[in-house]
């Protein structure tokens, strides 16, 4: 009696020195001044500030003294701010502030929501995107990941924000298809994906899901040469 096959993760695509597995990798977060944390969440509102720049103004939190500003973060503390927050947002751990605070210019300032943009042909242990394709320059693919925001400011245009800014930042590094992943059973997320203008491209199979221990995952997907932010 033959023995049942054993589930193996799928091979990893082959990287060679023609197809560099990442070019550019970005931590973009949300920080707003540490004074917004009160003891109850706010009801608030995000919305753009008026600019006449092309990458945008601040978030203004409508109902606050405050601006929320929404960059790629670059310092040590920075970066170690926004990973304080995931792990509060994913793990459900340090629920005491908003997101990780961290100094700048001498002021307090608390991250609220992150996310990482990856221009790379493929990320490990999740679906690879079938754009562009292989008679294009597979270089002028980017995958977001981590997407989080601190779970008291969600629904308040914070995801929408970040996502925003990263195809910003993925167009100047000549990004042209960009997706994400998403869970199946995460319906906040995929409609948040959705507006942003991402479509379904595929899903994960279920041994997969099982095997890695996670929920099935949808992968989206955004063309930015038609998308206008």
């Amino acid at each position: 009696m033959a023995s049942a096959p054993r589930l193996l993760p799928p091979a990893s695509p082959p990287t060679t020195a023609a197809s560099p597995l990442r070019h550019h990798h970005a931590i973009l977060a949300a920080a707003a001044p540490r004074a917004l944390r009160p003891i109850n969440p706010p009801r608030l509102r995000c919305r753009a500030a008026a600019t006449t720049t092309s990458g945008g103004g601040p978030l203004v939190l409508e109902g606050s003294s405050g601006a929320v500003a929404v960059r790629e973060f670059v310092t040590l503390d920075e970066l170690r701010a926004a990973v304080r927050l995931r792990i509060r947002t994913f793990y459900e751990y340090a629920t005491d502030s908003y997101g990780a605070e961290f100094v700048e210019d001498g002021e307090e300032r608390v991250v609220v929501g992150s996310l990482d943009l990856n221009q790379c042909l493929w990320l490990p242990d999740e679906l690879t995107g079938k754009r562009p394709g292989a008679n294009e320059s597979s270089h002028t693919r980017a995958y977001l990941s981590n997407v989080c925001v601190a779970k008291e400011l969600q629904r308040n245009g914070l995801g929408y924000a970040l996502v925003d800014k990263s195809k910003k930042l993925a167009r100047e590094w000549g990004i042209t298809d960009l997706y994400v992943h998403v869970a199946i059973n995460n319906e906040a997320a995929q409609k948040l994906y959705n507006k942003c203008g991402f479509v379904y491209e595929s899903e994960e199979p279920a041994w997969k899901a099982r095997f890695l221990g996670r929920p099935r995952r949808l992968l989206l997907w955004l063309d930015l040469k038609k998308d206008h932010v």
